[in-house]
């Protein structure tokens, strides 16, 4: 199978990924249960694994690093805990139904929600941001890149202007992750929410908020934490106050040795190879007749290409891609509506074509002839 999927999930783990997983299962205990062997060793290594993921994302204080479930509970933990009621919030139509869906729910509730709107291509004008903000603004909440078209949003000017009027920015990093140079006290990134298992290349069942200091989030979850068991509250402190129940060190231990793999190659070196496939693939396919391709390909980009073929739905196409071509791509809405109403695909869906790093030249070779068969019927 070509397998160009990666904006969902990579499918392909660095061997040191799979070795840390399988390690771990045989010899981690309960990290912060008891003072055993085995509970001593998840404690260990999963402080490491702050320390790794505090060092990617330039975060001074490894405590800070709070594991979670995926970006979907990051997400949901950072906006729940800092938005109340009669706040207002600046987000954009590049958005994941991760930050949508909170940030609905909340408004019904009565929070105030304002979205900057994207043009024909998927872009957004930041500058305008400016004149969205209100006296009861709290917090800016935005995608670094779009995880249907690959348009980059500047966070570090998002930041400046976050920073600017003291409001709070909120970073979901789940398709840069891993691939982009990330630095949060620089781009101004009050919360950092990102995923382990795309371009982070670790298992499913992994990701966390990076929170910087000063940043005090309301705990989305209540439970069991090892420590202080007489409170009746959550334990105050981080990591504790975002981590009730048991984590999955399993997982972390893996998403650690991706980490420290991805760290070793350098996240520069990743970006220029998968950016190179995806615009390799972009420049085969967009002349095709009957093929439209969405999204801004004049500037740095997430390696995501996504398109329609005329007189086919999407799911029509990702099925023969499957059946025919064995190529892996992701059809439909791709968890982001506001996208799809901009760019006027809302019934048709769209294939998204997404690159890792373990894609080779062949494999973009392939896909485009299976585009160019498809598109000729």
């Amino acid at each position: 199978m070509i397998y160009l999927d990666n904006a969902a999930t990579t499918i392909h783990k660095p061997p040191c990924v799979v070795e840390a997983v399988v390690g771990a299962m045989t010899s981690l205990g309960n990290s912060g249960r008891g003072a055993n062997a085995g509970a001593m060793s998840a404690a260990r290594l999963i402080y490491s694994a702050r320390e790794t993921a505090a060092r990617m994302f330039h975060l001074d204080d490894p405590q800070r690093v709070c594991f979670t479930a995926n970006s979907t509970e990051a997400l949901n933990t950072a906006i729940f805990g800092l938005i109340n009621s009669g706040d207002h919030v600046i987000s954009t139509d590049l958005e994941h139904n991760s930050v949508l869906r909170p940030l609905y729910h909340l408004q019904a509730l009565g929070t105030q929600v304002s979205f900057l709107p994207a043009d024909a291509l998927g872009n957004v004008d930041i500058s305008q941001i400016e004149t969205m903000i209100r006296k009861n603004t709290k917090a800016i909440v935005c995608t670094h890149a779009s995880n249907l078209t690959g348009n980059l949003i500047d966070i570090a000017r998002v930041g400046q202007i976050a920073e600017k009027y003291g409001l709070l920015f909120i970073a979901d990093v789940s398709q840069t992750a891993g691939s982009f140079h990330i630095h949060m006290a620089d781009m101004g990134i009050s919360v950092l929410c990102f995923t382990g298992h795309k371009g982070l290349m670790g298992p499913q069942g992994t990701g966390g908020l990076c929170v910087a200091g000063g940043v005090n989030i309301r705990p989305l979850k209540m439970g069991g934490t090892g420590v202080q068991t007489y409170l009746q509250e959550q334990p105050p402190q981080y990591p504790t106050r975002l981590e009730a129940g048991t984590l999955n060190g399993h997982g972390i231990a893996g998403l650690k040795a991706a980490m420290d793999y991805i760290l070793e190659i350098g996240t520069d070196v990743i970006h220029k190879n998968e950016s190179r496939l995806a615009a390799a693939f972009y420049e085969g396919i967009k002349d095709f007749q009957g093929v439209r391709v969405y999204g801004d390909f004049s500037g740095d980009r997430a390696p995501i290409v996504a398109l329609n073929i005329s007189g086919y739905d999407s799911g029509e196409v990702e099925d023969i891609l499957s059946q025919e071509f064995d190529i892996a791509v992701r059809s439909g809405a791709h968890c982001a509506p506001r996208m799809h109403e901009a760019l006027g695909t809302k019934a048709q869906g769209a294939v998204r074509f997404s690159f890792g790093w373990f894609n080779t030249a062949d494999d973009v070779d392939q896909a485009i002839e299976a585009v160019r068969r498809i598109a000729k019927r």
